[in-house]
């Protein structure tokens, strides 16, 4: 078994575009921990069931100081800021791809070629991403010599039982790893339009399946395959499970069964992003007429919520405040429920911090940071994003909603049903904002206009 094979080498493997960025990242990162030794590891593999794993994917902060895409990333890896005279040098231990003269090579199931597929070498893993690179064998050896070291905890067991814990440095440690992604750089930014634009693709091919997904048992999940099939050509995967909610299942806000009938004249929200090979990922919800027309009650709604968007998006400007989005948003939908009869006392008086009145049907914020993670920089201080100053080169989430569930007494009958979300992605600019979804659209002519093109 062992003989007989052929050297192969990969020809013309070249640095990726990625790589002065990533550099970049890690240079701010070194200036901030002068003398300390820093490792953060991608994390490993996870059961699914009994002997199977879910598809690996990389703790973000290592995906983003790396810039190792999906396919090339081996389960396992760690990396090392280890400190110098000035600075830090960036060192990768890997698994390093197993020969066919190995046991491993046919034997293990997890790092084993004739299982898995070829890696890439340690000099390939290095001419590619700009590091140095080691066999992860030597990590232990290399960590246990009682170097003052800083860890991202719970990512890695082995790492996690060498280092000692630094409960306090670990917790800043994480913050300053979120915080350093508050601030998207140019590759980011490409990156961000890309998966916007696969996502907008498949929105369309969503639509175009809506007629084999009408009065088919359980129609939400042939909507749903539609986009997990465009997330895995233009993309790695999904960026999170696709809400895929016909009719009342829009009033449940993280729908994710998506095991409901699609009934022609009900209105349908879908919320997918394509998360691309680099780990950004879209986050989009547009919400359709099944049968490509708004009933007048379903525009008045879906108009409102509309409106309410665009003054999210006049919110979004440099030295503003990020709750500024919120507050904007919610003031139009708080007077829109008073002229819809909805509301049974004055916007005004819902918007005083101890009513929220509105708030019955709009539970959630309007609106998150975006990037690597669909919920990106969740370990950043409040006062440098939920409370902090929106600033260029950010990238978040405008998406207001209305929920009237088919329950609800206060809700008018008509309205009874109802829920509707429209989110976009957004890039804070030097003047303002750039809508990276503008191509998708969204108020309701044109999205009506949009399901005529495609039927």
């Amino acid at each position: 078994m062992g003989t007989g094979w052929t050297p192969s080498p990969l020809v013309g493997i070249t640095a990726a575009k990625v790589l002065a960025f990533t550099q970049a990242r890690r240079e701010t990162l070194s200036r901030e921990y002068p003398g300390v030794r820093l490792v953060i590891p991608a994390g490993a593999l996870k059961v699914r069931s009994n002997d199977t794993d879910y598809r690996f994917r990389a703790y973000s902060a290592f995906s983003h100081l790396t810039g190792i895409c999906a396919q090339d990333t081996v389960p396992e890896s760690v990396l090392v800021l280890e400190p110098k005279k000035k600075g830090h040098e960036a060192i990768l231990f890997v698994h390093p791809r197993s020969p066919r003269d190995s046991e491993e090579f046919y034997r293990d199931r997890v790092h084993g070629e004739f299982w898995i597929g070829r890696r890439l070498t340690l000099d390939e893993t290095t001419t590619r991403y700009g590091m140095k690179t080691k066999d992860i064998a030597g990590l232990k050896k290399f960590l246990d010599d009682g170097s003052d070291a800083i860890t991202v905890r719970g990512q890695d067991a082995l790492v996690d039982s060498i280092l000692p814990k630094q409960k306090k440095k670990e917790a800043k440690f994480d913050t300053f790893l979120s915080e350093l992604r508050l601030i998207k750089d140019s590759f980011e930014v490409a990156e961000m339009q890309a998966a916007v634009d696969a996502t907008g693709r498949g929105f369309n091919d969503m639509i175009k399946v809506f007629p084999a997904a009408i009065g088919v048992e359980r129609g939400e999940r042939i909507i749903e395959s539609a986009f997990f099939g465009r997330a895995r050509l233009d993309g790695n995967e999904l960026g999170y499970d696709s809400i895929v909610a016909s009719g009342a299942h829009a009033c449940v806000l993280h729908w994710i069964r998506n095991d409901g009938d699609v009934r022609t004249g009900d209105l349908i929200l879908i919320d997918a992003g394509v998360e691309l090979d680099s780990l950004y990922t879209a986050d989009i919800t547009r919400t359709l007429p099944v049968n490509g027309k708004f009933t007048k009650a379903q525009r008045d709604i879906y108009d409102l919520v509309w409106r309410a968007q665009q003054a999210g998006f006049a919110a979004c400007k440099p030295g503003n405040r990020f709750a500024d989005i919120n507050r904007a948003s919610q003031q139009v939908l708080a007077e829109g429920l008073a002229a819809l009869g909805v509301l049974p006392i004055s916007a005004e008086e819902s918007m005083k911090p101890d009513s929220g009145l509105h708030r019955r049907w709009t539970i959630h914020g309007t609106s998150h940071m975006l990037g690597i993670d669909v919920h990106d920089c969740g370990a950043a201080r409040d006062s440098e994003y939920s409370q902090g100053v929106l600033k260029a080169g950010m990238i978040l989430t405008v998406e207001p909603g209305l929920y009237f569930h088919p329950d609800d007494l206060h809700a008018p009958e008509r309205l009874r049903g109802i829920g509707i979300r429209i989110e976009d992605d957004v890039l804070i600019t030097e003047t303002g904002c750039e809508v990276l979804s503008k191509h998708i659209p969204s108020q309701a002519d044109d999205v009506e206009a949009w399901m005529r093109s495609l039927a």
